[in-house]
């Protein structure tokens, strides 16, 4: 939008509200960013490396599931998986972005919701597997990112 100031000169203003640094040290919005660039780093992270190495994934999984009524479904689910990771991962990555730009963090949450989800599908796999083990590892990365969806709703 163009706008003249009092002095007659001609300028732009934005209609995105601006963010001020000041406003990155306020303890929700830095925690806000930090939750959602953690969940970026662990989706993206995570998702690449089942894109790069997808056979290996594959194998490991085919071994994990072998003997559980899932068995059949692996190759699907893991595809399932891998997309729900990098779009997770993408939509925090674009939040950071977002909150520390413009204060929004719509798509941060997005992001966390997802990633939520992504994380309650990993879970109900491993117990099915009957991989308690595993099941209870996935614990504290729930708690990351419902904590994480609290917080960027706030």
């Amino acid at each position: 939008m163009r706008v003249v100031g009092d002095d007659g000169a001609i300028g732009v203003q934005s209609r995105i509200p601006r963010v001020m640094p000041n406003d990155l040290l306020d303890p929700l919005v830095s925690l806000q960013l930090l939750t959602s660039a953690m969940l970026a780093i662990l989706f993206l992270q995570s998702g690449i490396d089942k894109v790069v190495d997808f056979a290996g994934n594959l194998a490991w999984l085919e071994g994990h599931f072998a003997k559980s009524p899932l068995k059949a479904q692996v190759k699907p689910m893991l595809v399932v998986v891998t997309v729900t990771e990098i779009a997770a991962g993408a939509l925090c990555a674009i939040g950071v972005l977002r909150i520390a730009f413009s204060g929004d963090s719509q798509w941060a949450m997005a992001g966390a919701q997802l990633a939520t989800v992504n994380i309650v599908m990993l879970f109900f796999g491993q117990r099915v597997a009957k991989d308690y083990a595993g099941a209870a590892s996935l614990v504290p990365y729930f708690i990351l990112c419902a904590g994480g969806v609290l917080v960027l709703a706030a």
